[in-house]
């Protein structure tokens, strides 16, 4: 169980008081180095690092007791860990774990079922890039406090991993998720081969993190929503999910979307089916957490500029009589207003916009529902809203 939105909320509503907090993404080497999220050696001192998952923080390391353990200098008395055996392979992992594990792999790496034909020499870089989206992606479910349990320990509730490229008749896999499994097609790693299919899907973003944010979106529908008290809510708000899909598909690709989709929904993909939507707005949900925390660990806010928001009121949620509504809806102003800053500087270096989308009061109220799913499930989100 973790604290994060509590924590979150309190830098938002003073975002330069006091020093960064563990999720702040950015930690101190022994030597006074600053190290970041994907660090396994210091630049500075050549410390090894290591990335401990349930404190959410990367640490310098000693040499443990026995050999190839280590101990934190962020906290020498957390334990004895090892390095993840895929330090040394493609991937480059930089994460711990407990030195008495049996497994040689850390928690992200142990969800891999079928990693990248390495006898392609084009795959080592393609599974540097997969590996590096997915540990984000791993590390902030964990300090959301969802579960994450592997298929191998699991296989009806479990999560995997499978990352291929073309079978041998030549067929591409598809990008999807089906019962805990997430297939992604090694070629997204390419950035050429994944811009082309951004532009032939007439999408404004389209990125290997984007990916996995939704289709881990799918998973946690059937482990949080599926035949659970929130079933009808979902419902109530983003459709019937026993319509045909089948059908559904057919229709988005043969009609598009609604001419007033950007009233209900954050992308026009998310109207296709109301297991689309929900993974669409769910990946929103990640990559507002993500960024606002990652500008707050970097002293960012948008709060003393004079943008023209009219911020979204209590009424627009999905429960407005929620405790913490408040605070999930400075949580979300916060997140227009840094959107707008951000979106600002990538047009002055002639980049497309950071966040290409507009947030309609329906897609609010979906996002609290999501973030009300995920305080009931071990996010701890409701501590956050009431300190507020």
């Amino acid at each position: 169980m973790y604290r994060f939105f509590e924590q979150l909320s309190s830098r938002i509503a003073a975002p330069f008081l006091g020093g960064p907090s563990r999720n702040s993404k950015v930690w101190q080497c022994r030597c006074g180095q600053s190290l970041f999220f994907g660090n396994s050696q210091c630049l500075a001192c050549a410390a090894a690092l290591g990335y401990q998952p349930e404190q959410s923080r990367l640490s310098s390391l000693q040499p443990g007791p026995f050999t190839d353990t280590w101990r934190l200098d962020a906290d020498p008395e957390a334990g004895v860990f090892r390095r993840c055996a895929n330090l040394d392979s493609p991937a480059a992992c930089n994460w711990l774990l407990p030195a008495d594990t049996v497994h040689a792999l850390c928690t992200a790496c142990s969800l891999n079922r079928t990693i990248p034909d390495l006898s392609l020499v084009e795959n080592h870089e393609r599974w540097l890039k997969v590996e590096t989206a997915k540990r984000r992606l791993v590390a902030q479910l964990i300090t959301l406090g969802l579960p994450v349990i592997p298929k191998t320990e699991n296989e009806d509730t479990g999560l995997a991993f499978d990352f291929i490229g073309v079978d041998l008749e030549g067929n591409a896999p598809t990008t999807g998720h089906a019962n805990g499994l997430i297939t992604l097609d090694i070629n997204e790693a390419d950035d050429a081969h994944r811009e082309q299919v951004r532009v032939q899907m007439h999408e404004p973003y389209r990125t290997l993190l984007g990916h996995f944010r939704h289709e881990v979106g799918h998973y946690y529908w059937d482990r949080l929503i599926d035949n659970s008290p929130w079933q009808d809510a979902f419902r109530g708000l983003f459709g019937d999910e026993r319509a045909s899909y089948a059908d559904a598909l057919d229709r988005h690709y043969e009609q598009g979307a609604p001419l007033n989709w950007q009233q209900h929904y954050v992308s026009a993909y998310a109207t296709m089916h109301p297991w689309e939507d929900w993974a669409e707005t769910w990946a929103h949900y990640l990559h507002m957490m993500d960024a606002v925390d990652t500008a707050l660990g970097f002293g960012m806010s948008a709060r003393d500029m004079d943008l023209d928001y009219q911020p979204f009121p209590l009424s627009t949620l999905y429960d407005p009589q929620h405790p913490g509504g408040a605070a999930f809806l400075s949580f979300v102003n916060a997140w227009i207003e840094l959107a707008g800053m951000l979106n600002e500087l990538s047009r002055s270096m002639g980049q497309p916009d950071f966040y290409p989308f507009v947030l309609p009061s329906a897609v609010i109220a979906k996002l609290h529902f999501i973030h009300l799913v995920i305080q009931q499930a071990g996010g701890k989100a409701d501590e956050v809203l009431q300190a507020q």
